[in-house]
């Protein structure tokens, strides 16, 4: 059970904090709900305490956890078959899981696509919304502000991009 104060990532949105509790009376059935004020765009999301598993809200990751997800950045790109149509939900469901491996290997993917050869305009808009969700999370493991983790995460892509295009990347 999450606790007012507890930073949590809510999926399609990113990484926030419980900011209060409520109970709500549906259909005449007390129902208690998590308020959760979303870190990098100030929106706020109402998830059924009871059901927060369920809709895929787990704990942000930890310092610790930062290098991890720089590994799946590092990884080899994942080639789906078919048309960008089947690519694009296949990314879709991997962000949709809430597991920050799977954003990353979104953002690994079409990055890596993208410097290859021009992507869709919905993989854009994936892509962008992958890497604003990873940032939020980066804000809370790293103590950074929004600008800082962007750019962190930029400037890793970046050194990634480097060393891949050299040779020289190790994998992880």
């Amino acid at each position: 059970m999450y606790e007012v104060g507890d930073k949590v990532v809510y999926p399609q949105h990113g990484a926030g904090v419980v900011v209060r509790k409520d109970t709500t009376s549906v259909q005449g059935q007390d129902r208690e709900y998590l308020i959760i004020q979303i870190l990098h765009n100030e929106m706020t999301v109402m998830v059924p305490a009871d059901a927060a598993a369920e809709a895929g809200l787990r704990a942000v990751i930890g310092a610790e956890e930062v290098e991890e997800v720089l590994d799946v950045l590092r990884g080899e790109n994942t080639v789906i078959a078919g048309n960008w149509s089947r690519r694009f939900k296949h990314n879709q469901e991997k962000l949709r899981s809430g597991d920050i491996h799977e954003v990353a290997e979104v953002i690994r993917n079409l990055t890596g696509r993208s410097r290859e050869k021009p992507i869709s305009a919905g993989e854009r808009q994936l892509l962008s919304r992958a890497k604003k969700i990873l940032v939020s999370e980066l804000m809370y493991a790293k103590g950074m502000d929004e600008a800082d983790a962007t750019s962190y995460l930029d400037e890793r892509l970046d050194e990634i991009a480097v060393h891949r295009e050299a040779g020289t990347l190790s994998g992880s």
